[in-house]
């Protein structure tokens, strides 16, 4: 196959919708060898804030020297973002020959999903690429997410939302039991939870399966500064005056989970020194995520796609010295619209209401209906690419306009902005 038709393929594999189970995957690996056994893994599950502990994890034992996949869901551009090695996406040919890999393997009476497969994927591509460390995100959940099959040197579970409550269940405990099904006898983890009902339930699961559970505000803190600088006082190490490439208040927890994530693999046999966790922090990668456009007005883009993402943007737009700021906002029809609308809605003086192409995206009239009462204008405008352009013509040199709602909507406009096709 071409790597057209190759993607073809695996979105066809949507079909077959989403799907809890392990064995699916594990038949999968085992007709291919079994490439997840040995293979060494920090394993990264939560509602938000997975990506950005990934790629600080990663920015840091690469500028250490070592080979770090990162496996991540979804993409914002290519289907390649998804598996990386350091800062290099898999070219087109892997991907072409690790699908047809796994489609040799595939049961015709057990077809995989999407993710089940795509996870098959990684775990082959990270083991054949001999990676020092395969650094994965779960999909959604944990306990029966596809990435579960994984024996990871250290877990790190980020904080809970309700979110998937399909999937995960309707309250935050039932959520967060889901997710705690990464812990496993024996491994370390680490959390960015602060509520006690949750903590609690994550203690619990902890001592049940003899693992050992470091939470951040007990076990290791963080001291924020001015200008978003920050203290780290850890589990073995302290570090002062920090800083994270990515902007917002909550990502100085991420950094915080990060880097108690990499003291724990320090004593499983990674070695870096102080140089390197400052300078990888400085350097993080991790598009969408409040990133900023050079330019008058000023753009940013941030994938914000429950309320707890919502709320942390909140925090971030309110710290930035802009008089105005016009919200382009696009959501999937499945999240919870009011939700995410609340917290981002009152910073506004000016809405842009647009629609993604993609299927589970929502009606604008939708998303009207939702902001009803907005004070400001409100522009139904179809189209990512348009509604940008027409907050930008409307918004003073000095203003902000923001996209967000969804990774799917970001990716869109990433894509309009950088010139850069969708593939």
């Amino acid at each position: 196959m071409t790597y057209e038709q190759t993607i073809e393929f695996l979105y066809s594999l949507q079909k077959f919708g989403i799907k809890f189970g392990l064995s699916s995957t594990e038949n999968l690996l085992a007709g291919l060898g079994r490439p997840h056994q040995n293979l060494p893994c920090l394993h990264l599950a939560g509602t938000n804030g997975k990506g950005s502990v990934g790629a600080a994890v990663t920015a840091v034992l690469t500028r250490a020297g070592y080979r770090v996949g990162f496996y991540t869901s979804p993409h914002l551009i290519t289907f390649r973002e998804r598996f990386t090695i350091g800062r290099e996406m898999i070219s087109r040919a892997e991907v072409v020959r690790l699908a047809e890999r796994v489609r040799a393997v595939m049961a015709p009476d057990e077809p995989p999903t999407f993710f089940e497969f795509v996870t098959a994927m990684a775990f082959l591509y990270f083991a054949q690429q001999r990676v020092d460390l395969a650094v994965l995100e779960t999909g959604m959940g944990g306990r029966l997410d596809a990435t579960n099959v994984a024996g990871p040197l250290v877990g790190v579970i980020t904080n809970i939302s309700v979110e998937h409550t399909d999937y995960l269940g309707r309250t935050l405990a039932l959520i967060a039991a889901e997710k705690a099904g990464i812990i496993k006898p024996g491994l370390p983890v680490v959390s960015g939870e602060k509520r006690p009902q949750i903590r609690r339930l994550f203690e619990q699961v902890a001592r049940e399966r003899g693992a050992r559970l470091y939470s951040l505000g007990r076990d290791f803190r963080v001291r924020s500064r001015q200008g978003g600088r920050f203290d780290y006082y850890g589990l073995k190490m302290d570090l002062k005056d920090l800083s994270s490439n990515l902007p917002g208040p909550h990502q100085i927890g991420n950094a915080a989970l990060a880097l108690a994530a990499l003291e724990l693999l320090g004593g499983r046999g990674f070695a870096f020194r102080q140089e390197d966790l400052r300078l990888g922090l400085s350097e993080i990668s991790w598009p969408g995520r409040a990133e900023i456009f050079p330019g008058r007005p000023g753009l940013m883009l941030d994938g914000a796609h429950n309320p707890g993402a919502a709320k942390a943007l909140a925090k971030t737009l309110a710290g930035l010295a802009y008089p105005r700021r016009h919200l382009v906002l696009g959501i999937m029809a499945d999240k919870n619209i009011g939700g995410i609308m609340a917290p981002l809605l009152p910073l506004a003086q000016a809405l842009y209401l647009t629609r993604p192409q993609y299927y589970r995206s929502a009606a604008i009239d939708r998303l009207a209906q939702a902001a009803a009462g907005f004070p400001g204008p409100v522009y139904q405008v179809p189209g990512v690419a348009r509604a940008i352009e027409t907050a930008r013509r409307n918004a003073a040199p000095e203003d902000l306009v923001v996209v967000t709602g969804s990774l799917f909507t970001v990716g869109e406009a990433r894509a309009y902005l950088t010139g850069t096709p969708a593939d």
